[in-house]
């Protein structure tokens, strides 16, 4: 209720500050030849102001507040246009645009890229000046997707894959990012990293996505951008800012298994536009489901209710100097039952609370340099435990993680056309757990700089270069560099290659967790051999595996390196095709191996380097804006990803990889050879998407239509021979469909919605997390004066 009545009082003082004064905006559109242009669409950002030209090219966007907004005109024949217009009390803002042509020169095209570049007032390094590929989805395209929760935006797009944790319960869904598993990728909001991770993966359905801007995604090595956790890619989240004028969103939504999904977001600038507002409150609840034909009654997919608040403020203290804080909290539970038969019975329940706060100061010098200092608190806290009916024994999962970070940012921008960011700084993470005892703290330092530099007219040159240093692994330099060349406006080249580095985790080193429902216990590579010794004593282990004495040293720090090399063509205004190479080479990959087997216990795992490994693969897509209100999309990737060392021990004999292939359909038996070696688990080589967004003027209509292919990809090693060939389990290959439907009423005040995913219904027990076909139906109402 409290929550409630302070959301009431945000909106009437919203409603209150509506009565300042306005102004007016109006202008004409024309092309090259002054030749008006009809049918233009004409865009206001940041407050989502918009409108089309008339058949003389006019037109006109009465009672704008006062302020600099972006302007955006797209025409089908001919590409955006963007500019700035500052609207004044009481007048009327005149602005005569003359869109360009298709025939542009190279430095008009870098120049729009530039204007488009749009930038996080919390963070000055600019991810689209990686050496590494970038992707951007914005608020627009996550809206016509009909989506609610991170993990629904991220699976549909081109080279990401959503997995399930199985292992830990099927609690977490993490992401899979060009052949990188979730532990490998860095989960950023507002450019401060998310921590809370179970088994590795940090759970994308914790994050709404109903305040968010647009989504960053960097694919392969980050680390000279963010640090240890950015070997496979980096997902930065951009939430709303810079509101212009009040304005709130009011939504609600409920669908299949009792899914409610209920947001509030408002934002307001305030003492005359010195500062601006932001407040967003997400409940999501849903009763869960079940993939599993196995169970009597359950649930495979666990139910749970879901809260998220956030609150953005930034004032400006002085022309030049900003003040900024960030606040988020989120607190999820459940509880999940699994029954079999009156003897075979499974539940687990969990909580969990997530805080995260940011204080920060932004100040521009007379020199222009721009200099920000922000301290970061995340603490992140879960309670989970596990009962098992028919087997002795209970486990729980309980720890609370807490992050203080400090860093240090600047940049500057020469004329000569260089740019450089460049930061220092530290933090402290300490986890308290139950499960691992007494641990050390772990202290972290580094230090950054990115640059990019114009050479020409034609060549960009990118690169970056960070050190971190732990206290347990010491010291470590990551380096980055990139380039495009524009060989005219409609083609160019980009390469680049780039070091990743990610030092061991707590639950890799010290944790010793026992999940009585799949009967399996993982323990932590420091522990291993004391706790392998205790367990022998109470005489609960069987046999010992030769493996395990390797184990005994301490893991070593995991490195990678990508590469890229990729084209843009640009044929005309309305189509753009991008195709590109990729190649990750990994050297200590960290991987579970099974190192026992108790008189209880069916597997005991712990964790070991491997020597080296690959993901290589091609990525392809198109972008058609085949009318003004049809836009076609389209991706597919292809991907390899190998131990190698597997392949290497197939070939010398090793075991266990020396032990024969057995057909169990004809019972035939061989010899393996490296050519058996399918890849690594979870993994698909073929994905593909394609996507359709329809808008109806008329009718204030819009709709999308999306297909998600995915190829098999090996779920289990069911011949038991240490390495996956064509005779083990796969999850097969298959498409869901996707569609969505909205509908503006009272002057786009009020939409409805509908959304059903997975038309076709396709359901599996190897994908726990992947429902049949589920509808939603909902309306979002706008308050804007």
């Amino acid at each position: 209720m409290r929550i409630l009545f302070l959301s009431l009082l945000f909106l009437l003082g919203l409603q209150t500050t509506s009565w300042a004064q306005t102004g007016n905006l109006q202008g004409k559109v024309y092309n090259q030849h002054t030749v008006a242009l009809r049918g233009a669409t004409v865009a206001l950002e940041p407050d989502k102001h918009w409108t089309t030209t008339d058949k003389d090219g006019n037109f006109s966007i009465p009672n704008l507040y006062p302020g600099t907004y972006s302007i955006r005109i797209s025409h089908i024949d001919y590409p955006d246009f963007v500019d700035t217009v500052l609207i004044e009390v009481g007048k009327d803002a005149v602005k005569w645009i003359q869109v360009a042509s298709q025939g542009k020169s190279i430095e008009e095209v870098l120049v729009k890229q530039k204007m488009n570049e749009q930038e996080s007032p919390d963070q000055l390094l600019k991810l689209s000046r990686s050496a590494m590929p970038v992707q951007v989805i914005t608020r627009r395209t996550i809206e016509l997707m009909g989506s609610r929760r991170l993990d629904e935006v991220l699976k549909e797009q081109t080279g990401i894959a959503i997995v399930n944790n199985i292992s830990g319960g099927s609690r977490s869904v993490g992401v899979q990012l060009q052949g990188f598993g979730s532990e490998y990728v860095m989960v950023l909001i507002d450019g401060q990293p998310m921590v809370g991770r179970n088994n590795g993966n940090f759970d994308l359905s914790r994050i709404s996505v109903s305040n968010i801007e647009r989504i960053e995604i960097v694919k392969g090595a980050s680390s000279c951008l963010f640090g240890s956790d950015a070997m496979g890619g980096a997902i930065n989240i951009i939430t709303r800012y810079g509101a212009i004028e009040p304005q709130a969103q009011l939504a609600l939504n409920y669908g299949s298994f009792n899914m409610l999904d209920a947001t509030l977001d408002a934002e307001t600038p305030f003492d005359h536009q010195r500062g601006s507002a932001h407040f967003s409150a997400n409940y999501y609840r849903t009763d869960g489901f079940n993939t599993n034909p196995y169970l009597q009654s359950g649930q495979s997919s666990p139910p749970y209710r879901n809260l998220d608040l956030q609150s953005r403020v930034r004032y400006q203290l002085h022309k030049n100097t900003y003040i900024g804080t960030n606040i988020r909290y989120g607190a999820r539970s459940s509880d999940m039952q699994k029954n079999w038969d009156s003897d075979w019975q499974a539940k687990d329940t969990q909580d969990e609370r997530d805080i995260n706060f940011s204080l920060s100061l932004d100040h521009t010098f007379r020199s222009g340099i721009r200099s920000v200092s922000r301290y970061y608190l995340s603490n992140y806290n879960v309670d989970q435990y596990n009962t098992w009916k028919g087997e002795e024994g209970s486990t729980g999962l309980k720890f609370i993680q807490t992050v203080h970070r400090v860093e240090q940012q600047f940049a500057k921008n020469f004329r000569s056309g260089l740019n450089l960011t460049g930061g220092l700084g530290g933090s402290l993470e300490d986890m308290n757990d139950r499960a691992m005892g007494k641990v050390p703290t772990l202290s972290t330092m580094f230090a950054y700089l990115q640059a990019d530099k114009r050479i020409g007219e034609k060549l960009d040159l990118r690169g970056g270069l960070r050190y971190d240093r732990t206290n347990s692994y010491g010291g470590k330099v990551n380096p980055s560099f990139g380039f495009q060349y524009y060989f005219d406006e409609h083609i160019s080249v980009k390469g680049g290659i780039g070091a990743g580095f990610k030092a061991p985790d707590y639950r890799m080193r010290y944790l010793v967790f026992y999940n009585p429902s799949a009967n399996y216990m993982v323990i932590g590579n420091e522990l291993l051999k004391e706790t392998l010794g205790q367990m022998q004593e109470a005489g609960q282990i069987s046999e010992v595996f030769h493996l395990a004495d390797r184990l005994n040293q301490n893991l070593k720090p995991e490195r990678s390196t990508s590469y890229n090399l990729g084209t843009q063509w640009k044929p005309t205004a309305s189509v753009l095709i991008e195709a590109g190479l990729f190649y990750h080479y990994l050297r200590n990959q960290i991987d579970a191996v099974p190192v026992a087997t108790g008189t209880q216990i069916s597997q005991i795992y712990s964790y070991q380097n491997l020597p080296k490994a690959t993901n290589k693969g091609v990525e392809t897509s198109v972008q058609w804006q085949v009318t003004e209100d049809l836009q076609f999309q389209l991706g597919y990737q292809y991907l390899m990803a190998k131990d190698l060392s597997v392949k290497d021990s197939i070939r010398a004999g090793n075991w266990p990889y020396n032990q024969k292939i057995h057909d169990p359909k004809t019972g035939v038996s061989k010899e393996p050879t490296a050519a058996d070696y399918w890849g690594m688990l979870n993994r698909s080589r073929h994905m593909f998407n394609a996507r359709l967004f329809y808008q109806f003027k008329p009718l204030q209509m819009n709709a999308s239509l999306r297909a998600n292919y995915r190829g098999k990809y090996p779920f289990a090693d069911y011949n038991n021979n240490g390495f996956i060939d064509r005779y083990d389990i796969f999850v097969p290959e298959h498409l869901l469909l996707h569609a969505y439907v909205e509908k503006s009423i009272l002057r786009d005040r009020v939409s409805l919605r509908f959304n059903v995913d997975n038309i076709l219904d396709f359901k599996h027990e190897l994908m726990p997390g992947q429902a049949g076909r589920t509808w939603m139906v909902g309306a979002r109402y706008r308050i804007q004066r």
